[in-house]
């Protein structure tokens, strides 16, 4: 059951090319933002289409791979947990971000 802790499991569109960013330490890293989208029927009958946005981060070799073999519009299944952090902006106001740390991901279609 540990395995089951925090666990996220998305599958969705990339929605824009990846840039594999280094840290001063040399660490790599890659943001993304992956769309799914749900469709169900109102009680009207009419088909409506929800699509969420989920930011994404990997580390290292997965955001490697992700920048060598994933771009804009790919589908991709995730395998990750929830992250959360917090920063102060210019105008030194504080922002709450919630992520998808990447674990492990497989290109699909």
């Amino acid at each position: 059951m540990k395995q089951l802790q925090n666990s996220v499991q998305l599958i969705g569109r990339l929605g824009d090319d990846i840039q594999v960013q280094e840290t001063g330490n040399g660490n790599k890293w890659a943001r993304v933002n992956v769309a799914t989208n749900e469709v169900y029927y109102n009680k009207e009958g009419e088909k409506v289409q929800n699509t969420t946005w989920h930011n994404c981060v990997a580390w290292g070799k997965t955001a490697e791979n992700l920048g060598e073999y994933a771009g804009k519009g790919a589908q991709v299944a995730i395998n990750g947990k929830l992250t959360n952090r917090n920063y102060d902006d210019k105008q030194g106001v504080k922002r709450y971000v919630t992520e998808v740390h990447v674990n492990e991901f497989m290109l699909l279609g």
